[in-house]
C-alpha cells in the first residue's frame, strides 16, 4: 500500500448520521435544560418558546435515538471489549501522558472508545424509555411511574451530557479524529499511531486485493 494514501474509516454516510447525531444532541440539550429548570426557560426562546420546546423534544429525542441505533448497528462488532482492551484501560494514565512504551495497540477503536461507546447504548436506550413513560400526550402511565421517570430521565440525560463532552474533548485532544468525521478519511500515519491492529489489517486487506 502507498504510504502517503489516505485511509477510509468513515463512509459518508456514516459521517452525515454522525452530525445528525450531534445536531439532534444539541437542539435536545437545550430544550432538555429549558424544561429542567424555571432559571434556563430562556433557552426554549431557541426552539419557539415554551409549547413548541415541549413538542418537538420528545419528537427530536426519536431522531437521535435511531440515527444512534443505525450508527451502532454498523459499529457494535468493531466495540467488543477484549483482554487487550482492559490492558488498555489500566495503562490510560500512559496514553494521557503520550508514552508508547507496555500500551497496548489498539483496533479500530480502543478501550476507552469502547467503553463510552457501550455506556451511550445504556444512557440512550434509559432515555428513550423514561421519555415515553413521560410522554403524556400519546401514553398514559400512573403517575408515580411518570414522576419516577422524570428523575431517571434527568439522571440519564446529565450521564449523555458528561459523555458527549468526554466525546468531543477527546476527539479534539487526538490530533487529527475530528479530520475522520469531516473528510471520513485519516492519515497512516495517524492510523499507525492510535490504531495499529487496524491499521495492519487495512494494510493487509488492500495487499490482497
Amino acid at each position: 500500500m502507498n504510504s502517503g494514501k489516505e485511509i477510509v474509516r468513515y463512509t459518508a454516510n456514516q459521517r452525515l448520521n454522525h452530525w445528525l447525531i450531534a445536531l439532534s444532541f444539541v437542539l435536545l440539550a437545550i430544550s432538555g435544560l429549558a424544561l429542567f429548570h424555571p432559571s434556563l426557560f430562556w433557552l426554549s426562546n431557541l426552539l419557539g418558546g415554551g409549547t413548541w420546546t415541549r413538542i418537538l423534544h420528545p419528537f427530536i429525542g426519536l431522531v437521535m435515538f435511531v440515527s444512534f441505533a443505525i450508527f451502532a448497528l454498523q459499529v457494535w462488532r468493531h466495540n467488543h471489549i477484549t483482554a487487550d482492551d482492559k490492558e488498555w484501560l489500566k495503562a490510560v494514565p500512559k496514553v494521557i501522558s503520550h508514552q508508547e512504551e507496555g500500551v497496548p495497540e489498539a483496533d479500530r477503536y480502543n478501550g476507552g472508545q469502547k467503553v463510552l461507546f457501550w455506556a451511550l447504548i445504556v444512557l440512550m436506550a434509559g432515555l428513550l424509555l423514561s421519555g415515553i413513560v413521560m410522554w403524556r400526550s400519546y401514553f398514559d402511565f400512573p403517575v408515580g411511574l411518570i414522576r419516577f421517570s422524570s428523575l431517571l430521565h434527568a439522571l440519564f440525560a446529565f450521564g449523555l451530557i458528561c459523555a458527549i463532552i468526554v466525546h468531543i474533548y477527546a476527539g479534539i485532544w487526538v490530533k487529527g479524529s475530528i479530520r475522520a468525521m469531516t473528510r471520513g478519511t485519516v492519515s497512516p500515519g495517524w492510523a499507525w499511531k492510535h490504531h495499529r491492529k487496524w491499521f495492519r489489517r487495512k494494510v493487509r486487506n488492500v495487499s490482497e486485493e
